[in-house]
């Protein structure tokens, strides 16, 4: 027996699953998650000493790759000062003000410890600006555990085949209307027929929780004027999108501003983290100034504010510039290795997030992936990391790419999808 499987029955025994969230557990895949014990860069190490590239990147925070000393700096630095106060700091407010420099459409932000809990805060903020009760959201959109959110839910949910929770109430679902990505006819609908009763449409800008499924052209503008039509908020979850796909994230690529904008990952640089923001008038609204209550013990976190301090730092116009560099010529190399060997795939690709689907066309929702081949990924998977490349293990995920990925790191990838291609 190995090391990763005696860590995995040990952990059976005081974990659900063996695990402390359900993607990690291979379910999808087969066989037995990895148990990682260091990072270094582009690449991680298992408790049996075998190294992987590492395409999971943390799920999307360690844009710069694994112990990037710059970051390990700035949280030495932070960790001598102590912790946690309960109180203001200096770093929360740079961090504050970075962000609202970088993202046009947000002028105030409010720090939190989680996406689940920034989308939570800004559908409440929502509900409160408007009077309104319900929301729209897409099918294979995740944003986090909240109740009324695990409905067509995406990435672990979609991957165990329980887009809705057990121990959801009827009740806290019923406000959550949901729409197919890339439809702009049924979010019409849905707003015709709750007129008036709609909040907020909440939207990963570009789809990265059933995979990378990008926006169709005029998907996001025309989200834009509907929500404005309506009296609707609209809110660009950009915890994967925020700082990855650009200085402004996904709003920026594709010049549309929203209402409200959660952010997370990046802004951690690897520490737990979330934020929502968003005009000055709207998030006045949020206590102590406003009557929408939130609080959070580890807010703002000065271990976390240091990691993502450090890591905005460093996302310079050339650096997004060497990121889509790498990440094209992963994705064309992927292309040509299943044009060589004839396998049947389809490479979504949008900045540094890419997705390997096995089906023969462009995929544009939830309804699409779920008709992809996932018996092939999980034999791709497998092959894959018998080469020492290690993706996310599941075919309704992000592959992630950082700016450590270097030129020899992606051919020694594509020598391996070759030849994972080739077993099939």
């Amino acid at each position: 027996m190995d090391r990763s499987e005696a860590n995995f029955q040990r952990a059976c025994r005081v974990m659900p699953g063996g695990v402390n969230s359900p993607v990690r557990a291979f379910r999808a895949v087969g066989g037995t998650p990895r148990f990682i014990v260091r990072g270094q860069g582009c690449r991680f190490t298992d408790a049996d000493s075998r190294e992987y590239i590492d395409y999971i990147c943390g799920y999307g925070p360690l844009i710069l790759g694994h112990s990037h000393p710059g970051v390990l700096d700035a949280v030495a630095r932070a960790i001598r000062d102590g912790t946690c106060f309960g109180t203001p700091t200096p770093a929360e407010t740079t961090l504050a003000e970075t962000i609202v420099a970088r993202v046009p459409s947000i002028e105030m932000v409010r720090l939190v410890n989680s996406g689940t809990e920034a989308v939570m805060s800004a559908l409440r903020l929502a509900r409160a600006a408007t009077g309104r009760d319900r929301i729209i959201k897409f099918a294979g959109g995740y944003h986090g555990h909240a109740d009324s959110l695990l409905v067509k839910a995406g990435s672990g949910a979609a991957t165990l085949g329980v887009p809705d929770s057990a121990g959801v109430t009827a009740g806290a679902a019923g406000d959550t209307l949901v729409a197919e990505y890339n439809d702009l006819d049924q979010v019409t609908d849905l707003l015709a027929k709750h007129e008036g009763a709609v909040a907020a449409i909440i939207v990963e800008p570009v789809a990265g929780n059933m995979g990378v499924v990008p926006p169709d052209p005029g998907f996001l503008p025309g989200l834009r004027e509907l929500a404005h039509q309506h009296g609707t908020l609209l809110i660009f979850d950009e915890v994967m999108t925020g700082f990855r796909l650009g200085p402004a994230g996904a709003q920026g690529m594709f010049n549309v501003e929203p209402d409200l904008t959660i952010l997370g990952k990046i802004i951690g640089g690897g520490l737990p983290v979330g934020a929502y923001g968003g005009p000055a008038k709207l998030m006045r609204m949020v206590a102590p100034e406003g009557p929408v209550y939130q609080a959070g013990t580890l807010s703002g976190n000065p271990l976390a504010v240091a990691a993502g301090l450090a890591t905005l730092t460093e996302l310079t116009d050339d650096a997004y510039l060497r990121l889509e560099y790498a990440s094209a010529t992963l994705a064309d190399g992927i292309r040509a290795a299943l044009a060589e060997t004839n396998v049947t795939g389809c490479v979504q690709r949008e900045g540094s997030m890419l997705t390997l689907f096995f089906a023969p066309d462009r995929l544009a929702n939830l309804k699409a992936v779920q008709a992809a081949n996932q018996d092939r990924f999980a034999a791709f998977f497998t092959a894959l990391l018998g080469h020492g490349v290690h993706l996310p293990p599941s075919g309704y995920e992000a592959w992630f790419v950082s700016l450590a990925h270097d030129d020899a790191a992606i051919q020694q990838t594509l020598e391996a999808v070759s030849a994972a291609l080739r077993s099939l």
